[in-house]
């Protein structure tokens, strides 16, 4: 986990797994926007950010029983998931096994930029593909600054991180929706072709209670170059269900 950031005494804990390769920092332009009482909670995954020593995992299974390690006190107070493409998958297995254990339950789900997990992937696989072919999969999905070509060092460190994020994301799907119980709420990009908005409207199954879907402007990139549209249809969510007033009380 990175730094945590609030405005006031937190009453909401909103806890962020960054996409392919991404790290807390990617959640940096949100801070500006944050109202009264949320406190930012980015999450750092192995390989990146603060833990760029660390191995970049090679299994989905152990890097979530880690992440329910790591944050399990994070649930003392009321808290919801957001995760945008690769960590939308990590915030939904998380949450199941948060239910299945009986812990603390989020307020919400949230997942954005990314297809349901029971379609099968619609491209060809990049992850198994050479740093050129990853460079311009990034680019065209705007997922990759063109600056950090110039900073060849970093962008190795980088590279290694979204490979092994990207073979997790493509070689995972479940065979049916497996619904959580808690509010979802799922975003996608008018632009995004990464996950487009037909992929990401299935989501509407992975849960057993209230569902709403928002489409925001730009492409798979959106949190980063529209955040304060992206926090506030989050922060729209929460308050829909009452989850803001909750935390207030």
């Amino acid at each position: 986990m990175s730094a945590r950031f609030g405005v006031g005494r937190p009453r909401l804990r909103l806890i962020c797994f960054p996409q392919a390769g991404g790290s807390a920092g990617a959640f940096g332009p949100w801070r500006q926007y944050l109202p009264q009482g949320v406190e930012l909670v980015p999450v750092d995954l192995p390989g990146r950010g603060s833990r760029i020593d660390e191995p970049v995992p090679d299994a989905l299974e152990p890097l979530v029983e880690a992440l329910l390690t790591g944050l399990r006190d994070e649930f003392t107070m009321p808290y919801a998931l957001f995760g945008h493409s690769f960590g939308a998958v990590l915030a939904y297995e998380l949450t199941l096994r948060i239910e299945r254990l009986g812990l603390r339950p989020p307020s919400a789900l949230l997942a954005s930029g990314s297809r349901a997990p029971h379609l099968p992937l619609d491209r060809e696989p990049v992850a198994g593909g050479d740093d050129a072919q990853l460079v311009a999969w990034l680019q065209n999905g705007d997922g990759l600054p063109p600056e950090l070509l110039d900073f060849p060092d970093f962008l190795r460190d980088l590279l290694r991180a979204v490979r092994g994020d990207m073979a997790l994301a493509e070689g995972y799907r479940i065979p049916r929706p497996v619904p959580v119980s808690c509010p979802l709420f799922t975003l996608a990009g008018a632009e995004d072709h990464v996950a487009t908005v037909p992929q990401v409207e299935p989501w509407a199954g992975y849960t057993s209670s209230a569902h709403r879907m928002r489409v925001l402007p730009g492409g798979h990139a959106f949190p980063q170059t529209h955040p304060e549209a992206t926090l506030a249809a989050v922060l729209g969510a929460l308050t829909e269900i009452g989850a803001l007033e909750k935390a207030e009380r």
